[in-house]
C-alpha cells in the first residue's frame, strides 16, 4: 500500500512538491536578503516609504531570481537545455512578476497596509505566476 502511494505521488505530484519546496526555499532566501537590506539600509521600518519598498523589492527579486533559476532548473524541471537559451526567458518571466510585486507593494503602501501583510500577499501571487511562466515558457518539455 505504501509503495502504491509513493508511486502515485511520484508520478503525479513530484514536480509540484519539488516546486513548493524550492519555492519555499527561494522565498526564505529572497525575504532574508530583503529584510537584511531593510535592516542595514533603513533600520527595518514597519511602514516603509515608497522608495524603501522599491529598494526592498529589487533586493528581494535579485536574490530570488538567482537562487530560483538554478534550483528550479536542477530539482524541479530537471532541464538539460543550454543555460544561455533558458536564462533570458527565465529573467523575462521573473521581470513580469517583479512588476506585479512592485504594483502590490506600492498600492498596499498607499493603502497603509503594513509590510508583513504586503509581503505575504505579494509572495502568494508571485509564486503562482512564477510557476505558470516556468512551466509553460521557460522549462517546457519538447
Amino acid at each position: 500500500m505504501i509503495e502504491k502511494i509513493k508511486g502515485f505521488i511520484k508520478k503525479y505530484y513530484q514536480e509540484m512538491i519539488a516546486y513548493l519546496i524550492v519555492g519555499c526555499l527561494t522565498t526564505i532566501v529572497a525575504w532574508g536578503a530583503m529584510y537584511l537590506a531593510s535592516w542595514l539600509l533603513f533600520g527595518n521600518p514597519l511602514y516603509p516609504t515608497q522608495f524603501e519598498n522599491a529598494v526592498m523589492s529589487v533586493v528581494n527579486w535579485v536574490a530570488g531570481v538567482i537562487f530560483a533559476y538554478f534550483t528550479n532548473r536542477r530539482f524541479v524541471f530537471k532541464s538539460h537545455e543550454p543555460m544561455l537559451k533558458e536564462i533570458p526567458k527565465f529573467v523575462s518571466s521573473r521581470i513580469s512578476t517583479f512588476i506585479l510585486d512592485l504594483v502590490i507593494r506600492q498600492l498596499f503602501g498607499i493603502l497603509g497596509i503594513n509590510t508583513y501583510v504586503t509581503t505575504l500577499v505579494s509572495a502568494v501571487l508571485v509564486f503562482i505566476g512564477n510557476y505558470v511562466f516556468s512551466k509553460l515558457l521557460v522549462f517546457k518539455k519538447k
